[in-house]
């Protein structure tokens, strides 16, 4: 399995790990990747409102990048998958706007045709190469500890452009993995709730108000981890969470976990191996 990468901005910077984490244990999964190097950041959830035509114009470049390799684009962001997700739709169903950028992008030697598909790695793991092989490859089953998975809303979230992967209300994709990788489930209310990250720098309060929920909820529920398939997520409810917690007149913590780093640890990496020793909230 091959797939163009697309290097969201927030790996690049804030969480090395998660990516250092997918890396060491890709080969394993016949994941091959080509890293969009050339690639643009997607402008998040803010671009769109402020230049709307840049904004499909950048995307609409970055996935056709990717076409022109002939491949599918994956990214491991829940923003950027929403953003590409959204770019994508848009141009597969107006020819108008389509046109539009495929005039920009003749400067690139590129047109945008619709034929890549853009996925999540998540989706990757669970449907291109299957739950079956995953499980096949398990060296350190998870069953002695309990995750709260925590999916943020851009992977779930609009049904029409992400197409039902998964059930927004009830989704399972996240839970069916770590149960392959042989850890336990705890349900709670916040597990398809945002993380409140798009308003952190306009609406502090609010925003750790509503990431608090969902740590508060996993600790109730006496779980030993958070995971996320988004590192936005994770970059709120680890980096934030001392202050989120101190908003709800909470103490303790929970450790925060990528997707990518639950892999690792049930295929035996260590700790140190998979930079679960970088985040703010350790064991």
């Amino acid at each position: 399995m091959k797939y163009a990468y697309y290097l969201s901005c927030v790996n690049e910077s804030m969480t090395k790990e998660l990516d250092k984490a997918f890396n060491l244990w890709k080969n394993e999964f016949d994941i091959e990747i080509e890293p969009l190097h050339a690639g643009t950041c997607c402008g998040g959830s803010n671009l769109e409102y402020v230049n709307p035509n840049q904004h499909l114009v950048m995307n609409g470049r970055n996935i056709a990048m990717a076409e022109k390799m002939g491949l599918d684009l994956m990214t491991s962001c829940n923003t950027c998958l929403l953003v590409l997700r959204h770019t994508k739709h848009e141009l597969d169903h107006n020819e108008e706007k389509k046109a539009y950028v495929n005039e920009q992008l003749k400067k690139y030697d590129l047109e945008y045709k619709g034929t890549s598909e853009v996925k999540h790695l998540l989706w990757v793991l669970n449907e291109d190469y299957g739950l079956d092989k995953i499980a096949a490859k398990v060296k350190q089953p998870l069953s002695d500890k309990k995750f709260a998975p925590f999916y943020g809303c851009h992977i779930l979230r609009p049904s029409s452009v992400m197409l039902g992967y998964d059930d927004p209300n009830s989704p399972s994709s996240l839970d069916s993995l770590i149960k392959v990788l042989g850890g336990n489930i705890v349900d709670y209310n916040s597990k398809n709730k945002c993380c409140g990250f798009h308003t952190l720098l306009v609406a502090e309060e609010e925003s750790l108000d509503i990431g608090g929920n969902a740590v508060v909820e996993a600790l109730d529920n006496e779980a030993d981890y958070i995971v996320t398939p988004c590192p936005l997520c994770h970059t709120v409810l680890d980096g934030y969470q001392d202050e989120a917690l101190k908003r709800k007149g909470r103490s303790g913590s929970i450790p925060v976990l990528h997707l990518s780093q639950i892999v690792g640890m049930a295929l035996g990496y260590s700790d140190s191996e998979l930079g679960i020793n970088k985040h703010m909230v350790r064991k």
